[in-house]
């Protein structure tokens, strides 16, 4: 069922990622362009760090998420036959770095700064990508990983998160790892009480950043 991501995954992944955009909702009707969303939260991760991407396979009818008909497409909920991933980078410092240099050039000549329509989502991402932020050294010192988890509806209860969530905190243990982050709207109750059950606590950017302020940091231990 929890499988290696591969380069064809990308336009499932990017799919999965525009259908939980909107605190784990669909967010396909606040965007004009729906490819940009997973040009920045998906996209990347498989290029780049592609031995910590793994997906939910729903594979044959056995798979189907608990209680879901297998037989029944529309119930089993998935895109392109990923109900939903994980993905990480061991080192988020380096990991910035390499897309400022590799990645985010490309989307700023596609994406000029102006081009979206103005008030829009597009345009919040737009000037994202266009500025983005760096994670705060008080975090990376001690949690220099990073993770970015996210499921179809279908899949967000049976303990499909804990297992790709686990997944992952084993490679990064493998890896050498001291800790791990992630950062989670501060509206997303659901999504913040789901990642303290799993022992994620919050950290504290000293001093808080502007682009933290409307985001909770979550971190990990590993070792």
């Amino acid at each position: 069922m929890l499988r290696g991501a591969r380069p064809s995954d990308g336009p499932a992944l990017d799919a999965v990622c525009l259908r939980t955009g909107d605190n784990g909702a669909d967010a396909t009707a606040r965007y004009d362009d729906p490819s940009l969303i997973g040009a920045i939260w998906a996209a990347p991760y498989l290029a780049f760090e592609p031995g910590l991407a793994t997906v939910i396979d729903i594979g044959d009818a056995e798979s189907a998420a608990p209680g879901v008909d297998a037989a029944d497409d529309t119930a089993v909920d998935a895109a392109d036959g990923i109900g939903g991933y994980v993905l990480g980078a061991r080192d988020t410092a380096s990991f910035e770095d390499r897309l400022e240099r590799d990645w985010w050039p490309a989307l700023r000549e596609r994406h000029p700064l102006g081009s979206a329509r103005p008030g829009s989502a597009d345009e919040a991402l737009v000037r994202r990508l266009h500025a983005p932020p760096r994670t705060p050294a008080t975090v990376t010192r001690t949690h220099p990983s990073h993770l970015h988890i996210d499921l179809l509806p279908a899949w967000q209860s049976g303990g499909w998160g804990r297992r790709l969530i686990d997944h992952l905190l084993g490679q990064l243990r493998a890896a050498g790892s001291p800790g791990v982050h992630l950062e989670v709207a501060t509206t997303n109750e659901r999504a913040v009480g789901f990642y303290r059950h799993l022992g994620f606590e919050p950290l504290q950017p000293e001093p808080p950043t502007a682009e933290h302020r409307a985001g909770l940091v979550l971190g990990c231990r590993l070792r």
